[in-house]
């Protein structure tokens, strides 16, 4: 029997200033935008994609998990950063659409 995955309970939606705030660095806007696509990937596998030590985008992926804009998703060992993008775009309509519309920046 296969389980379903399981999602951390989500912290609370930030306000515009804190959204800026926590996406205002190139690192985590670059990880917000590998999100957009819905694939759930592993922090390594993040921090392959956008070029960061492990470590340091472990530390983005948690500043962006405490400030609302992510969720955890696990499934068995495995836990999977998950971009709340209904929630923002239902609170922040057409931020999602300008940072995917931003140029790709070099991390």
């Amino acid at each position: 029997m296969q389980r379903r995955p399981r999602m951390s309970p989500p912290m609370p939606l930030p306000d515009l200033a804190r959204l800026f705030a926590v996406l205002g660095d190139q690192s985590r806007l670059a990880v917000v935008r590998l999100l957009l696509d819905g694939e759930l990937r592993t922090a390594g596998q993040i921090a392959e994609q956008v070029s960061l030590p492990a470590s340091t985008c472990s530390y983005h992926l948690t500043k962006l998990l405490n400030a609302g804009v992510t969720t955890c998703q696990a499934e068995g060992a495995y836990r999977f950063p998950v971009l709340r993008r209904a929630e923002l775009e239902r609170e922040f309509p057409g931020v999602l659409d300008l940072i995917a519309k931003g140029a790709p920046q070099t991390v």
